[in-house]
């Protein structure tokens, strides 16, 4: 039915998030029908912090953003990248974080608790990608576990030593995953932040406005 909807005289745009596939077509039936549109495919947003005065209250803030929504948010910090002299600081405060999280019913809304992904399917995917990142070198340090079906719950994960060509490093990883990279320098950061084919968001944390800059 989507291609009689924009198509529709009624229909002055169409916007769409979603999977590359699907924005194609979206994009191909918009053109034909000179509609204007809007694509968000994706997002592996960069969460820099290059230096802080509380190691503990910077990585709360990055555990926060990102496990929100148990990981599912198209712009959540799904890259962290962190200065080198705070690097084993900030990851071993995550993972304390992440150790400390129990699977319910998120209508409980109990604290320190993770909900089901969307739906089954995601949460093997998410399984996949994690084990595939193992598997080409990076370090698993907490959760990664997949629940028995036919539930959809996948353990907070905190992922490091993710390294440049691996299938992680390229992808989003859309779920309750923690990837966090060391670089020994500002233009380091910069340059992985970049790095990617995806836009949407991002950020920079110092002390000093004018590095951050």
């Amino acid at each position: 039915q989507i291609e009689r909807v924009i198509g529709d005289p009624r229909v002055q745009g169409v916007s769409l998030t979603g999977s590359e596939r699907a924005g194609a077509k979206v994009a191909e039936i918009a053109g034909r029908n000179l509609k204007k549109v809007v694509l968000e495919l994706g997002g592996s947003d960069p969460f820099v912090v290059l230096d802080t005065d509380n190691v503990a209250e910077s990585a709360q803030l990055a555990f926060d953003t990102r496990i929100e929504n148990t990981g599912q948010a198209c712009n959540s910090n799904k890259r962290i990248i962190v200065s080198g002299e705070i690097y084993d600081d900030f990851v071993a405060e995550m993972v304390r974080l992440t150790s400390e999280l129990e699977p319910a019913d998120p209508a409980a809304e109990r604290p320190k608790t993770y909900g089901p992904m969307s739906s089954r399917a995601a949460a093997e995917k998410l399984d996949q990608q994690v084990k595939t990142a193992v598997e080409e070198g990076a370090t698993l340090h907490v959760g990664g576990e997949l629940s028995s079906g036919p539930e959809a719950f996948f353990s907070p994960a905190v992922l490091t030593d993710v390294a440049e060509g691996t299938q992680a490093y390229k992808e989003e990883l859309f779920g309750p995953v923690i990837v966090v990279y060391r670089v020994e320098s500002d233009e380091e950061a910069l340059a992985l932040a970049n790095d990617t084919p995806f836009g949407l968001g991002g950020s920079v944390h110092s002390t000093d406005p004018k590095r951050a800059e």
